[in-house]
């Protein structure tokens, strides 16, 4: 089973030197994807283009945050595999998934899975309730990503600091792999459980977010195809 993934939305674009890029219409295969705002954010830019002769999609982050989604209908019942890349212009100074007050990452790749949701705890289960009450939607049981983050070490598996149920890994840090296509494949399910110590429930959707308004920064990125085998 396969998926692609180049993301996209709205915001204003930066003009960085030596990055001219221009826009094409969306790959075929990408059918699904839509934004997803996030309550009281500015708007990530997403748009479809090419970078160092690969098809991509260019986020630009202008003190915004914003998501660029595909919804998996049925959900995938099991998962292995995942592939995906991306190209970062520049870090963040001073921003790490595992600050509350500064929690920005140029780059995720993000994974919902389904789940129990009544097995949970109280107190999260009201934070659900009001984030469906503001979004629309109930969040995932467990949302697994992937991340660049400024400062942590490879490897170093976060929780974040607002919901349990929201763990990241981090794949990319600091800023030695800056300006070059960085390509990663995982193991989702072996990594779902080092993260939640648990078997991975049906997958739901998988998304990306290039994010920079704790800080009040920008941040530029390009993401490949992200393919689920």
């Amino acid at each position: 089973m396969a998926a692609l993934v180049r993301p996209m939305s709205l915001a204003a674009l930066l003009a960085l030197a030596g990055c001219a890029s221009h826009t094409l219409p969306p790959p075929t295969g990408t059918e699904g994807w839509q934004p997803l705002a996030l309550p009281g954010k500015a708007i990530t830019r997403y748009s479809w283009t090419e970078k160092d002769g690969r098809p991509a999609l260019e986020a630009v982050s202008e003190r915004s945050a914003s998501i660029w989604r595909k919804r998996l209908d049925p959900a995938l019942t099991t998962v292995g595999e995942v592939r995906f890349s991306w190209w970062v212009q520049h870090l963040i100074p001073g921003a790490s998934v595992a600050d509350v007050d500064h929690e920005d990452a140029v780059a995720r790749v993000i994974f919902g899975f389904g789940g129990d949701v009544q097995s949970l705890p109280l107190r999260t289960r009201m934070k659900f309730e009001l984030a469906q009450a503001l979004t629309g939607e109930m969040p995932p049981y467990a949302t697994l990503m992937y991340v660049w983050d400024s400062q942590l070490p490879i490897g170093t598996v976060v929780i974040n600091p607002r919901s349990d149920r929201i763990r990241k890994i981090v794949v990319d840090s600091g800023p030695a792999e800056l300006r070059r296509w960085r390509d990663h494949r995982r193991d989702l399910a072996a990594d779902f459980r080092l993260a939640f110590g648990e078997a991975p429930g049906p997958l739901q959707s998988m998304a990306v977010m290039t994010d920079s308004d704790n800080n009040r920064a920008s941040a530029r990125t390009w993401y490949g195809p992200v393919e689920l085998k």
